[in-house]
């Protein structure tokens, strides 16, 4: 597969705190994000999405994969508690100037939230959502799905019967490079005693959410999601912004955090100073009962 490389937009040389919501989430908007889109056309295109689907993401993020999903035809929802990242949506996929929930054509809404408030939104004039996705990939850190599962659970009553439901999470991590960068958060908070930062994925991660929100696998797959980034600063932004390393950065800083991801990302290296890292993502494709 040939290397998706990310272009390094001039930033200042530190990376952001992690309490500068707006500087992380266009780090993640800018560089991070579109490391899943394989995963994003996969999907799509397993699901056949197109102008029939009516499509509610949760945790949406900045908004690549509803733009992608617009982009063959699709009405998209997107829900975040991310509000940093819900405004970028907005910009991304709501052109009008002031647009705070929804576009002016009506069939694209970026909400601040959860299901709740998707289903305060919903147009009781349209037909209910027939695809639900959870793309924000689970099985990496202790609990990262312990608020998924009541979320489907709640996005199930707005959607029709037998409606797709997907939800992504990391591969095993023998497949997946860069779990040798994400062990940098499980060592540092392990050593102050703190909880864990990083733990494999399991093989039944997706099944076991699947089974608790209610719904029935209806097949899954496997995807290569190779992270690629310009450079090392880069590759740090891109990281950093997905929040896997705020535990660590809590429990010491984030100058030792940088110091040891940055020893991690070496193997890394290519002879142009790109950073490489090929990864395998999985789906689970469940149907609403």
């Amino acid at each position: 597969m040939t290397p998706m490389l990310v272009q390094h937009h001039p930033h200042p040389a530190s990376v952001p705190p992690a309490t500068d919501a707006p500087g992380r989430a266009r780090d993640w908007a800018e560089i991070q994000e579109r490391m899943l889109v394989p995963l994003y056309e996969a999907v799509y295109a397993h699901l056949e999405v197109g102008t029939g689907t009516r499509l509610l993401g949760l945790g949406c993020g900045s908004g690549l994969a509803l733009l992608m999903a617009a982009a063959r035809g699709a009405q998209v929802t997107g829900v975040d508690t991310d509000r940093a990242r819900v405004e970028l949506a907005r910009e991304r996929l709501l052109p009008v100037p002031g647009a705070h929930g929804a576009s002016r054509c009506g069939t694209t809404k970026l909400l601040y939230g959860g299901p709740a408030e998707a289903a305060e939104a919903a147009d009781p004039t349209r037909p209910a959502y027939n695809l639900i996705t959870a793309f924000q990939p689970i099985g990496c850190a202790p609990g990262d799905s312990d608020g998924l599962a009541p979320a489907l659970a709640s996005a199930v009553g707005l959607a029709e019967r037998g409606s797709a439901v997907v939800l992504a999470g990391w591969g095993p991590p023998e497949r997946c490079a860069t779990s040798a960068v994400l062990r940098v958060a499980g060592r540092l908070t392990e050593r102050l005693r703190t909880t864990a930062g990083w733990r494999p994925a399991l093989r039944d991660d997706l099944e076991e959410v699947a089974a608790r929100a209610g719904l029935k696998p209806d097949g899954s797959g496997r995807v290569a999601c190779p992270f690629g980034y310009a450079d090392m600063t880069s590759a740090l932004r891109g990281l950093l912004s997905t929040g896997l390393f705020d535990a660590a950065v809590e429990a010491s800083d984030q100058a030792t955090v940088e110091k040891e991801m940055t020893e991690a990302l070496h193997p890394h290296v290519l002879s142009d100073g790109t950073v490489w890292m090929p990864n395998v993502f999985r789906y689970l494709v469940a149907r609403t009962g």
